[in-house]
């Protein structure tokens, strides 16, 4: 079985990358995101966000998740916070954290070769092509690969006529470790609608499995499984050394991502109840001693003088590694379409 069969096959199956310089060979990698005024009508019913919007580029993007679901509601309280926070970041934002543009800062880190942000009323609309804008073993190039699925079938990436320009040589993995197919295999687009001021909901839900946020970058947020009941632990040697990976359906994260944070305070993306997701360590370069289970708190950020916000918690998995988003969300989810 070839990856283009394969994809078709999970498609007819399943249900459903701070902006900074990542310096190879020369590339800006991580630029400001399109964003569009506020004003934008629809008829879209929230729950049912379209994805057929164009993007800001053409060409191939990540297929739409259709496996994405959210659990139930768990028995303990969140933090009982309003998601706005208090004053704003500098700059002309209001006590919401919102931009001149009705727009929250933060978003003008998301990769304006993948998003298209506007406002729409009292939400925010996000659509991605799903590609990230960095280097990855995972882009289209010249070494074919195989893999067994978990069904015992073999299914072969071919070598493609030339290597991408993002294409780079696997470091953290290996060509025998690899997923089955290339980043730019996948076609689709991603739609997320959120509320431009989130608050916290009286009780957490837990993630489901497909996308749950999406990063600066591009790509899709994923949680701590490889699937229904199934830990990561056995696909951490497919990550690349960004801590991602590709399929069922798109090119996705797991782990801190590497691209464009170690560490630090950075952007990682919006997870889909609306609040940000930043890097392990507060503005002040100190670690958060205040997280909730989900890792969330109200504090400042780079964007904001204070606003509920979450963080990648700095608990080491697998004793080197730091999961994006193992806890549940703390606010009310919208399924990425």
């Amino acid at each position: 079985m070839e990856i283009r069969d394969y994809v078709g096959f999970m498609r007819r199956t399943s249900g459903r990358s701070r902006a900074v310089l990542f310096a190879v060979a020369g590339l800006n990698l991580l630029p400001a995101c399109s964003i569009t005024e506020p004003g934008v009508a629809t008829d879209t019913d929230p729950s049912q966000a379209s994805s057929t919007s164009a993007a800001t580029t053409t060409g191939t993007g990540a297929s739409s998740a259709a496996d994405d679901t959210t659990g139930g509601s768990t028995s303990s309280t969140g933090p009982g916070v309003d998601g706005s926070g208090s004053t704003g970041s500098s700059g002309g934002a209001s006590s919401s954290g919102e931009a001149g543009d009705g727009l929250h800062p933060a978003f003008a880190e998301f990769s304006d070769e993948a998003f298209t942000i506007m406002r729409d009323g009292d939400e925010v609309v996000l659509e991605s092509t799903g590609l990230p804008n960095h280097p990855s073993p995972y882009w289209s190039n010249t070494t074919p690969r195989s893999a067994i699925d978990p069904m015992g079938n073999t299914i072969d990436t071919p070598a493609a006529g030339e290597d991408h320009p993002l294409f780079v040589p696997p470091t953290a993995t290996s060509y025998e470790s690899m997923a089955p197919g290339n980043i730019d295999d996948f076609m689709g687009s991603y739609t997320l609608r959120v509320s431009a001021a989130p608050t916290v909901a009286p009780s957490p839900s837990a993630t489901g499995l497909g996308p749950i946020g999406m990063a600066v970058s591009g790509s899709m947020i994923y949680n701590d499984e490889e699937g229904p009941n199934v830990p990561l632990d056995n696909a951490v040697p497919s990550l690349d050394f960004t801590a991602a990976h590709t399929g069922p359906q798109s090119y996705h994260y797991h782990l801190e991502p590497h691209a464009w944070s170690e560490d630090d305070d950075s952007l990682i993306g919006i997870m889909s109840d609306g609040f940000f997701l930043y890097g392990r360590r507060n503005p002040d370069g100190e670690y958060p001693a205040d997280l909730d289970a989900s890792g969330g708190h109200v504090g400042p950020t780079p964007h904001a003088d204070s606003e509920y916000h979450y963080h990648i918690q700095n608990d080491a998995y697998l004793g080197e590694y730091f999961v994006l988003f193992p806890g549940d969300y703390q606010g009310t989810p919208s399924a990425i379409q």
